[in-house]
């Protein structure tokens, strides 16, 4: 396996890091992985470990304000700057490696940043993989309470509103202490921009979801506290894609490929991944 890193310019500019792992010899796919809010691409060890020695190549990056990229942790001017970011990083490894097939994986936020990325440019991807995706505006969400967000993000747009639960990320206690020790996790409260940023983004990927169309598999944790199991299954219902998947792990937490059963859900990723790359 080799490691390779570096930095590209973002949309505004500013230095993006990225990553990825390589099998020895050409890869049979490619897996662009789109991580989470508040975390960073390097938490994707086990998708590394299990994929790459079986011929897939991971390429990561770290979004603006996230891990080693530049910015004010957990803030962005725009929520489409995480979209266009990751377009130039996806043309740089179309470049990379040509003709090769590219599947997103798209982790909570990440499937938020997957969904609307899917929306302008799913004829670059052969498809896609989206884990707990943060896509639906939570029911118990009033539109008085995204009008606040809305004044807050105008007013106060890097005021810290919202704080995630680690403890709610997964049911192994060492990856729960890893995150909380990982100097690369912000484990402070999200802005008012962002928070702001991306309710207005679900609303639009809830409005549009039909506008996608490639073959997609969703993976959910059904006891997640973090992410609306119910986007989940909304998202699935609304795509337009005739070759669509949605499975649901009982009992699972939010980061299914961190949960102690996480074999059975890497299980399951390649299976269709297999299946998609002899129909390809």
């Amino acid at each position: 396996m080799k490691h390779q890193e570096g930095y590209l310019k973002s949309a505004r500019d500013a230095n993006i890091y990225y990553q990825c792992w390589l099998p020895e010899g050409d890869p049979k796919a490619v897996l662009l992985v789109v991580h989470g809010l508040a975390e960073h691409s390097g938490r994707y060890m086990n998708v590394v470990n299990h994929f790459v020695p079986k011929g897939y190549a991971v390429y990561g990056i770290d979004h603006f304000g996230h891990g080693k990229s530049d910015g004010d942790r957990v803030y962005v001017e725009r929520f489409d700057d995480f979209v266009q970011t990751l377009k130039i990083y996806s043309d740089m490894i179309q470049g990379w490696q040509p003709g090769q097939p590219i599947f997103l994986v798209g982790h909570s936020m990440g499937g938020l940043i997957g969904a609307a990325y899917l929306l302008e440019y799913q004829d670059e991807m052969t498809g896609a993989v989206l884990s707990g995706p943060g896509v639906k505006v939570p029911d118990d969400t009033s539109s008085v309470t995204i009008l606040a967000a809305k004044v807050m993000s105008f007013v106060s747009p890097k005021s810290g509103v919202i704080q995630l639960d680690a403890g709610a990320i997964s049911q192994d206690p060492a990856v729960v202490d890893a995150y909380v020790n990982d100097p690369l996790v912000y484990t402070g409260k999200i802005t008012a921009r962002l928070g702001a940023e991306m309710l207005a983004t679900m609303q639009h990927v809830t409005d549009q979801a039909a506008g996608i169309s490639l073959p997609l598999l969703i993976v959910q944790g059904g006891a997640d506290a973090l992410v609306d199991p119910s986007g989940a299954q909304m998202l699935y219902d609304q795509v337009s894609s005739e070759d669509k998947t949605l499975k649901i792990y009982e009992g699972f937490y939010h980061e299914v490929l961190n949960e102690p059963e996480r074999e059975q859900v890497l299980g399951d990723i390649e299976s269709w991944l297999e299946a998609h790359l002899a129909s390809a």
